[in-house]
């Protein structure tokens, strides 16, 4: 029995770069946290300390700063110039991955119109891009992270098997809540990133909402299903989903109903953990090597 070194990559993690344009009197921001990891022949540095084929996590950091110099036009296309560097950077590097979060900012509406330089941050999901160069091959990942979704009714949940420990009413009408983290795979490089991503995003939200749902992962598939449908440009979907549980208050003690469709309100409490945690991939043809290092999904 030998034993050897297995697959490895290093690189710099969250690298925070804020790019302002101020070409003009009307500012524009962009605002990026962009991890790098190299993959190639650096055995040596693990077995014997010999950083001879190390470029360091610094100049792979002071490599995205300089590169944001130059403008950062999309998430994809800043991280598709980055991978095609650093993969190239030296013969013993074989390839890269770059990912990127991309942080929305809003301009400030002052006297009904917005403000040249002045922005508040958005809140909710979070844009996402992985680059990966593998040799010659690039491969585009684009993504969102944390779109909370609710709908209050048009979702049920029953026909499931029952063992000594089930304890979970079966319901036909109930609230439906996720996080949404999805990521997919372009086909090709001829994309229009920012009108793709904003037509995908759209894509989800809306099948999430016309879906009448028997349960979370049928609302995954046709989520899935609907971008593949509508996006030729994208080849698969995966996406991780937990369902976000909201379960009638008993308000028996106080002397009042809950019920559906009583007057009033219906009160609930939401529950934040323990959560079902539902993932999938909705794909057309086989997964390429666009998926390696990149966590968080079956």
């Amino acid at each position: 029995m030998a034993i050897v070194l297995g697959p490895n990559q290093y690189g710099k993690a969250e690298v925070r770069v804020v790019a302002v344009d101020r070409s003009t009197a009307r500012h524009s921001l962009v605002d990026l946290n962009v991890s790098t990891a190299l993959r190639g022949d650096f055995a040596a540095a693990h077995t014997t300390g010999d950083n001879g084929h190390v470029l360091t996590t610094d100049a792979q950091k002071n490599t995205v700063f300089a590169f944001a110099r130059d403008g950062i036009a999309s998430p994809e296309e800043f991280g598709l110039r980055l991978a095609r560097h650093l993969a190239g950077s030296y013969d013993w590097v074989t390839g890269a991955r770059v990912a990127i979060e991309s942080y929305g900012w809003d301009r400030i509406v002052v006297g009904g119109a917005p403000h040249d330089h002045a922005f508040s941050r958005t809140g909710g999901d979070v844009r996402t891009a992985v680059v990966t160069a593998d040799g010659e091959d690039l491969h585009v990942l684009a993504g969102l992270s944390d779109l909370v979704v609710l709908k209050t009714t048009g979702s049920e949940f029953w026909g499931f098997p029952r063992d000594r420990y089930t304890t979970l009413p079966e319901t036909t009408d109930r609230i439906l809540a996720t996080a949404v983290t999805a990521r997919w795979r372009y086909t090709g490089l001829d994309v229009d990133w920012h009108a793709t991503y904003d037509a995908v995003r759209a894509t989800l939200l809306e099948t999430f909402a016309a879906t009448h749902s028997l349960a979370l992962q049928q609302s995954l598939y046709a989520m899935g299903e609907a971008v593949l449908e509508q996006h030729r440009d994208v080849a698969e979907v995966r996406m991780s989903m937990p369902n976000k549980h909201h379960f009638l208050q008993d308000l028996s003690a106080f002397g009042l109903d809950n019920d559906l469709d009583g007057p009033g309100a219906v009160v609930y409490h939401a529950d934040d953990r323990p959560y079902g945690l539902i993932e999938g991939t909705v794909l057309r043809d086989d997964v390429p090597a666009a998926w390696l290092g990149t966590p968080g999904f079956c």
